[in-house]
């Protein structure tokens, strides 16, 4: 007797609404992702492509004259360098060295070399960026522009005191405010109060903080001394201008590091500190083996926006010296808004603006890579 099977029932996948979700998933996240990117695309996508193609011509914000292609011509201006060397005039008399009547020697004219010299047709135009003597040589280094060359070195130097200084003082606030005792939060805010006022108001406070008659730095001064320290044009004085800016510059915007730094801090898994207090480690060590190293990625992000922000140095300068004197505090973004806007070489001032883009990517980059995770 023959026996009947029945037959099985095949499974059929039952239809999901996965990709459907996905999809709408998708279209939300674009929907709310367009406004930033419009943003984006609007203030600097479009800024950035707009300058670098005017960066290759000679458009002037007004000019009856048309806007004409000129190549790399405005680069060519902007970073060309050349040194010269000047050997002293001969005194005829004597068959020496001609000096003066304070007996300094006299060289050539660098006029005659930079205008109508037919044996040094390359020097033509160029200005005198710095110089120093070698023996009774002085050696003269030339710049198509010798404005932008000392506002690089300005830019330079106060980004390499800025970084360090800015960085490690956050992070020792934030070691005192780390601790959980009494009042610690108002000394919190207290650091961090200068970073939520206006950087137009701390640049015009302290610029009357530094005047030299009423400013409240050298009557304070002349207090403690006795009237034996005289008054300091701190941002007058080409010796003390930068320096003066750099320490308001640390003061307004250390409280905002404190803060990143403080939230590295807290991050770190308070075991590792008892472990190592079990070890018997000192403080010393509990820095150097834990803090610091939970401290890593912290420390990268402070550096890159702390280098950012040093090399965009634009509003105390414009506030407090106006890049003087004798462009002993121009910086590169200043220089840039002085001849794109206020003598309204657009042209030039996006090739300005493209320099100083590369440049804070490179400087980024290189600092990304020293700092990267070794493992």
């Amino acid at each position: 007797m023959s026996t009947i099977t029945p037959a099985r029932s095949v499974d059929r996948p039952v239809p999901t609404a996965a990709p459907r979700s996905r999809t709408s998933q998708g279209r939300t996240g674009w929907f709310m992702l367009t406004p930033a990117l419009v943003l984006l695309v609007l203030f600097l996508v479009v800024p950035f492509v707009s300058a670098f193609a005017l960066s290759f011509t000679n458009q002037r914000l007004i000019s009856p004259n048309p806007t004409e292609y000129v190549g790399t011509a405005q680069f060519t201006r902007l970073l060309t360098v050349r040194p010269v060397t000047l050997s002293p005039e001969t005194d005829p008399a004597t068959g020496g060295s001609l000096r003066d009547d304070a007996g300094a020697l006299v060289y050539p004219s660098l006029r005659e070399l930079t205008r109508d010299n037919p044996d040094r047709p390359e020097l033509a135009g160029l200005q005198e960026w710095t110089s120093f003597s070698l023996g009774e040589r002085r050696i003269v280094f030339l710049a198509g522009d010798a404005v932008f060359m000392r506002s690089l070195v300005n830019t330079l130097i106060f980004a390499v005191v800025i970084v360090p200084l800015q960085g490690g003082l956050g992070l020792l606030l934030a070691l005192l405010v780390n601790k959980r005792t009494r009042g610690v939060n108002v000394f919190r805010a207290i650091y961090f109060v200068p970073v939520v006022m206006s950087m137009v108001v701390v640049s015009i406070l302290w610029s009357f903080l530094y005047d030299p008659s009423n400013g409240l730095i050298n009557n304070s001064l002349g207090f403690l001394t006795r009237g034996a320290l005289g008054p300091i044009d701190f941002l007058g004085d080409t010796r003390t201008a930068l320096p003066s800016v750099m320490l308001m510059s640390v003061w307004q915007a250390v409280g905002f590091h404190m803060v990143i730094w403080l939230s590295g801090l807290q991050s770190i898994p308070g075991t590792l500190y008892e472990a190592a207090s079990i070890d018997g480690a000192t403080r010393w060590q509990e820095f150097r083996f834990v803090t610091w190293p939970g401290l890593r990625n912290t420390m990268v992000f402070v550096m890159i926006t702390i280098t950012i922000a040093a090399f965009g140095l634009f509003t105390q300068i414009d506030v407090m010296t106006r890049g003087g004197p004798l462009d002993s505090t121009s910086t590169v973004v200043f220089h840039a808004v002085q001849q794109g806007y206020r003598q309204q070489n657009i042209a030039y001032g996006s090739a300005i603006s493209v320099v100083f883009f590369l440049m804070v990517l490179v400087v980024a980059l290189v600092q990304r890579v020293l700092t990267r995770d070794k493992d």
